[in-house]
């Protein structure tokens, strides 16, 4: 297989910003070369006034669908317990159409997870479980989704890229060793390459080769709020790494260190 080029996702907090603001972002981060732009599943903010502005997740992809030509879109990740499979499915699907310019295919990635923050559950009214039952819930999710996507009619744009978020090793890398196409988790080096040790070994076991799944990783920022040394991102990439998001909040919509990222990106892709 063809070496993978690194790639450098931006997840948009869509929090404590006007829906103006956050479009504007969006525009300022294609612009600037960013290979995707990530929103995130939730119903109110993650930090900052847990009160605050926020906005919902795929009412927001499928504008930014219209709004953008060229970089890909997605949720890091889609709460798997909010939508029943078929209809997300279906919502994808829409979604990956609305994105095609031309004769292009579509630039939707369906990041998904099973789901983690109670306070969503308890105020729309969705039973919490346990981790336990989000995750099989999740592994029964996503043969459904394939199902209804190959039944839909128009068809997807093309073959939407899963990506499946977590790191848990006895149940979500299995999941990801049978489903995704990229599977992101927030870990440090160290971690990281546990974890890659273990998703290799449920590879082994389903039969999947692992180097179809690209590795994703948040960026993890200092104590000061900036990227810091580009160190521990190389040290990822020696594992394996290939998408590397950093994340951006309404709090804070300096675009400064994506532009880092992308200039490192570029570099790495070059040697």
């Amino acid at each position: 297989m063809t070496e993978r080029p690194v790639r450098i996702g931006v997840q948009l907090a869509p929090q404590h910003a006007t829906y103006a603001q956050l479009r504007d972002t969006v525009a300022a981060i294609e612009d600037l070369g960013v290979d995707i732009a990530f929103n995130w599943d939730h119903f109110f903010p993650l930090s900052g006034d847990p009160d605050g502005a926020h906005f919902e997740c795929w009412t927001m992809l499928a504008a930014w669908a219209e709004q953008t030509s060229r970089i890909q879109i997605g949720a890091l990740v889609t709460c798997n317990s909010y939508r029943n499979p078929d209809l997300l499915a279906d919502m994808a699907r829409t979604v990956d159409h609305i994105s095609a310019r031309g004769g292009d295919a579509g630039r939707l990635i369906l990041g998904i997870g099973a789901g983690w923050k109670e306070l969503d559950y308890v105020e729309y009214g969705y039973p919490f479980g346990t981790p336990g039952t989000r995750l099989d819930a999740l592994a029964e999710a996503l043969p459904r989704i394939e199902t209804r996507w190959a039944t839909l009619n128009p068809a997807p744009t093309r073959s939407i890229p899963v990506l499946i978020g977590g790191g848990g090793e006895k149940k979500t890398l299995r999941i990801v060793a049978r489903h995704a196409d990229i599977w992101h988790s927030f870990s440090d080096v160290e971690t990281l390459e546990r974890k890659l040790a273990v998703l290799q070994e449920w590879c082994h076991r389903v039969d999947r080769d692992m180097s179809e799944i690209e590795i994703s990783t948040g960026v993890r920022r200092t104590h000061d709020g900036t990227i810091g040394s580009l160190e521990p991102i190389e040290a990822q990439h020696a594992l394996g790494a290939r998408l590397f998001t950093l994340g951006i909040s309404g709090l804070d919509l300096d675009l400064r260190q994506a532009r880092e990222l992308v200039a490192w990106r570029d570099r790495m892709n070059a040697a």
